[in-house]
């Protein structure tokens, strides 16, 4: 039977194992598992959300402290409108992030950094032209560009040295999607070096609605899109992503054509993976009822996570002068209006729950908000059982060989 390893990722002369890590944010998918899918052939994703925060954690810099401390007078204020980012800081945070991962990379493999349009930042613009042109200067292999359609995102770095070097590629759910991408960028002149084609049963922000979600299936998609790329003749890697849990599955995808597969759930209960043991053993134990797809994004895209999270009706109040990753060019955010509304409607109350928004930037920060792919119920079929009730936590090495290597829907368990 066929393998992972049977194929290549071909990027020009590069050929690489087909197995992509997705970027998980915020620092969930870590440099160090990125690290490790580039040292075993494959691509490895970081992930440039609340970057600062990151760069606080890894780095013991001081970016959120003095956000805070420089914004204390609008604390109480709904009005966000006047916290703003320094971009000079956002610069040097990207490049902490970005160019350490970069510099300790060993292997023949690759590292993306994901961005995510929606993260606005109250400058939409400005800040992801930073963002994007720090991670090439700091030298990224390539960039992601996910979580909206991203339709003037090239733009904004078309004049980079490394415009035409590093490759860059988007996130799309449809095919809709990618012709207006495309449609948009012509005049550049600058094609994607590669599409990731998410579908409905991938973790975190879903690109459906969420009374649909459920009606559209990946395979399909890949397939159309596909069909349409051979016809106008345009030769773009194709990386299927979302429910990919075995070996065997990615197998399916390679044989149909499909370049590569991305694959984020099972890194989640690695060593590597940043969410605290406590949290992966929460992934461990989940069943198929524990896991949902709902709103309680600010961004208005559906999620799926773990049914426990904390973040689910948590009534936090807004942080915004210490993270406001969410706040758009107007300084506004879905859950600042949510929470305002539930403190009018319970004058006095010490704490207030807010059910349909939740403040994503401290939720993600806390790791509060336990996003997951639909087949997180399966993780305890990956893992052994210890004497204590908890499953053993596996290594990335341990997970990437087993998507290279299965064969017939089987997972290798740890030795």
């Amino acid at each position: 039977m066929k393998r992972v390893d049977d194929y290549r990722l071909r990027f020009g002369k590069k050929e690489l194992v087909p197995i992509v890590t997705g970027g998980m944010g915020v620092d969930i998918s870590t440099a160090a598992l990125a690290l490790e899918a580039a040292r075993l052939g494959g691509v490895g994703h970081i992930s440039d959300a609340m970057v600062q925060t990151v760069s606080d954690r890894r780095f013991q810099t001081h970016f959120v402290k003095e956000k805070s401390k420089l914004y204390k007078f609008n604390v109480a204020n709904s009005d966000k409108s006047s916290v703003l980012f320094d971009l000079g800081r956002l610069a040097e945070a990207t490049h902490n992030h970005v160019g350490r991962t970069m510099a300790a990379k060993r292997g023949d493999g690759l590292i993306f950094v994901n961005c995510m349009e929606k993260l606005t930042m109250n400058a939409p613009r400005e800040t992801l032209r930073v963002r994007m042109s720090a991670a090439l200067d700091a030298g990224i292999d390539g960039i992601t560009l996910s979580a909206g359609l991203h339709l003037g995102s090239f733009a904004l770095i078309a004049d980079h040295p490394r415009f035409r070097d590093a490759k860059l590629g988007i996130i799309v759910s449809s095919l809709r999607a990618l012709q207006i991408f495309l449609r948009k960028n012509a005049r550049l002149a600058r094609l994607p070096d590669y599409v990731v084609v998410e579908g409905p049963l991938a973790g975190g922000h879903l690109g459906f609605g969420i009374d649909d979600w459920m009606k559209h299936d990946l395979r399909a998609i890949v397939a159309e899109i596909r069909q349409y790329l051979a016809a106008e003749k345009l030769d773009i890697p194709l990386i299927p992503a979302g429910g990919i849990f075995t070996g065997s599955d990615a197998v399916s995808y390679l044989e149909e054509g499909a370049a590569a597969v991305q694959v984020a759930t099972r890194f989640t209960v690695t060593h590597e993976c940043g969410l605290p043991d406590k949290v992966k053993q929460e992934y461990f134990r989940s069943s198929e009822e524990d896991i949902e797809v709902n709103m309680i994004s600010p961004t208005g895209y559906p999620m799926r996570m773990l049914k426990g999270s904390p973040a689910i009706g948590d009534g936090i109040r807004p942080n915004c002068e210490a993270y406001g990753y969410l706040l758009d060019g107007a300084g506004n955010c879905a859950y600042i209006t949510a929470y305002n509304r539930e403190v009018a409607a319970h004058p006095g109350a010490k704490k207030v729950s807010v059910k349909d928004k939740t403040c994503l930037c401290t939720a993600m920060r806390n790791f509060d908000c336990w996003t997951c792919g639909h087949y997180a119920y399966r993780l305890k079929d990956t893992s052994r059982r210890l004497p204590d009730g908890s499953y053993e936590v596996l290594s990335a090495e341990h997970v990437f060989r087993d998507y290279q290597f299965s064969t017939d829907g089987k997972i290798a368990l740890p030795a």
